[in-house]
């Protein structure tokens, strides 16, 4: 294909994003919807390659280059733009939906680099539009929730610079391509991307600030910041054997917190860890099959996850309404609504003929053919508990549980489309995931429908569906919050800063006490001698101050010799 006719999918859905703002009416709904269309036209015209090729400085950067994973997922993600921006067609925010397009245009350009700068610029770029996302809801909630999101995420973005410039300093290498663990500056690539994933200690950015978004806000979020980090992980560290611990534990952590949670939506949020938690142990496998499993389940998950959180934010727009305490009994009034979350949630847990099943139990079954049995048990209880949050607990406690009186319509138009389609989606790639397996990376050889496989997964989720009837009465919530790894930074941080100011400045009054009781000698020269405004706080000559230093410096010097 000649040069002049290929566009960069990232920067005709980041195009369209900045021109949103200045249209109206039809001709923005147009807008919302052609925009991804058109990328993803444009995507399926690329050939494979390094399409666009740049020198910068002594390095070669490509910051245009396909094969089938980054198609892949390039794909799933404009999908989702197209159909979140369906979604909040009717969102009375003018800045959401040009946010959530920059967002996910910058995810599109990471998935699409061919090189570790063009990857970072796009990186930095996601963390610009996805905290406008949050910010965009205009709640104090919202703002407190992008101020330490941001903060996360710009620490996680200095680390991966770090690592970045490492990397190309000691290799001379900018490609993105496999880059190990045998140095530092891999190290750092590594945790700048675990960061974004949502990978421990730093998990609790997630169910902290998505939930604070607006009913639409949280879909968009919830596809392209967890999931490109799938993506580079895959790309860069395919194999790496501490990612199946990192997700092991991610996917434990995910659903305790999400047993826990009144709230609706950081239910939804914590299984979003535990669901990444299920890829990036399959990326630390790193067989074609548990790798072809994560990019499948990548894929799934948006599709299904963005559902239940349709599902969700219809629930929230409709009742104002987001702890499961104070919901029940909306399927009386939201059908369409109900039928769709219940779809998701059935597709989360890998119900067959569900998109869920086809995609995840690729890599329990890399795991089998590995022989990594105690991954194998910890994926199969994992399942147990997935069904438990996310496949019974949500759509049991919003929508069946004992009636609140509440009878909210179900949504407009555009909402109730989007659902329907994803919804679609779920149960079209779950009965024929052949579409699906033709994109992955590496040729397919798996059968989902076996007679083992499937009686397997009926007996863990009729079993799992029992436990939660039997024990209702405990996982019944109560207007509660709980208390995560962030009130380390949130909580115990600021009171330990505070303490020490407090003592600080207690014992700088004490000093100043001395000072001035002082009549004679040193003491007493300070206290004739200090600046009104406290002690020590004095203006000294710039000569003097310049002297001291020297004299500083000259001790050191000659302790360091002597020594």
């Amino acid at each position: 294909m000649s040069s002049l006719f290929i566009f960069h999918p990232a920067l005709i859905l980041i195009a369209g994003a900045l021109l949103l703002p200045f249209l109206r009416g039809t001709a923005r709904h147009v807008a919302v919807l052609a925009a991804p269309a058109l990328a993803l036209i444009a995507l399926w015209l690329l050939p494979e390659g390094r399409l666009w090729q740049v020198q910068w400085l002594d390095y070669s950067l490509a910051p245009l280059a396909v094969d089938k994973l980054s198609r892949l997922f390039a794909t799933i993600f404009l999908l989702m733009a197209g159909v979140g921006g369906l979604f909040a067609l009717l969102q009375t925010s003018r800045l959401e939906i040009p946010a959530a397009f920059l967002y996910a245009g910058s995810a599109v350009g990471v998935t699409l680099a061919g090189d570790l700068v063009t990857v970072f610029l796009f990186w930095e770029f996601m963390a610009v539009g996805s905290t406008l996302v949050i910010w965009s809801a205009a709640t104090p909630g919202a703002a407190a929730a992008s101020r330490r999101y941001v903060a996360i995420h710009l620490a996680g973005g200095v680390i991966l610079f770090a690592g970045i410039a490492g990397h190309i300093a000691a290799t001379g290498d900018a490609g993105f391509h496999r880059l190990g663990t045998d140095s530092v500056a891999t190290w750092l690539i590594l945790i700048g991307f675990l960061i974004n994933a949502g990978a421990p200690p730093l998990s609790a950015w997630l169910p902290d600030a998505y939930p604070e978004a607006s009913w639409s806000g949280t879909v968009f979020l919830s596809a392209f910041t967890t999931k490109t980090a799938v993506y580079v992980l895959l790309r860069g560290f395919p194999g790496t054997e501490i990612l199946i611990w990192v997700g092991i534990f991610m996917i434990f952590y995910g659903i305790v917190y999400a047993l826990l949670e009144n709230d609706m939506r950081r239910i939804l949020a914590y299984s979003i860890v535990n669901q990444v938690g299920f890829m990036i142990t399959g990326i630390g496998i790193g067989t074609e099959m548990a790798l072809n499993g994560a990019a499948a389940h990548a894929f799934a998950h948006i599709i299904y996850k963005a559902l239940l959180l349709m599902s969700a934010g219809a629930v929230l727009a409709a009742t104002g309404r987001r702890k499961c305490s104070e919901l029940g009994g909306l399927f009386h009034s939201m059908p369409i609504t109900t039928l769709c979350g219940t779809i998701g949630a059935l597709a989360i847990s890998s119900f067959p003929f569900t998109s869920g099943f086809v995609a995840k139990s690729m890599v329990t079954q890399a795991a089998i053919d590995g022989h990594l049995q105690a991954v194998w048990l910890c994926l199969a209880a994992a399942s147990a508990g997935v069904f438990l949050h996310a496949g019974i607990k949500f759509p049991w406690f919003v929508f069946f549980q004992k009636d609140s009186g509440l009878r909210p319509a179900d949504p407009p138009a555009s909402l109730r489309w989007a659902m329907i389609f994803f919804a679609f989606l779920c149960i079209a790639l779950g009965v024929y995931p052949a579409p699906l397996y033709a994109m992955l990376p590496y040729e397919v050889n798996y059968e989902p429908y076996t007679a083992a496989h499937v009686v397997t997964q009926l007996q863990l989720l009729l079993f799992s569906g029992l436990a939660f009837f039997v024990m209702l009465d405990h996982l019944k919530r109560t207007p509660t919050i709980t208390l995560d790894f962030d009130w380390l930074w949130r909580v115990a941080g600021p009171e330990a800063a505070k303490s020490c100011r407090l003592a600080l400045a207690e014992t700088r009054a004490g000093l100043g006490g001395i000072i001035a009781s002082g009549k004679t000698g040193y003491c007493g020269w300070l206290a004739r001698n200090r600046h009104p405004a406290g002690v020590l706080m004095r203006s000294w000559p710039t000569g003097s101050m310049a002297l001291w230093v020297m004299v500083m410096l000259l001790a050191y010097l000659a302790l360091y010799y002597i020594g």
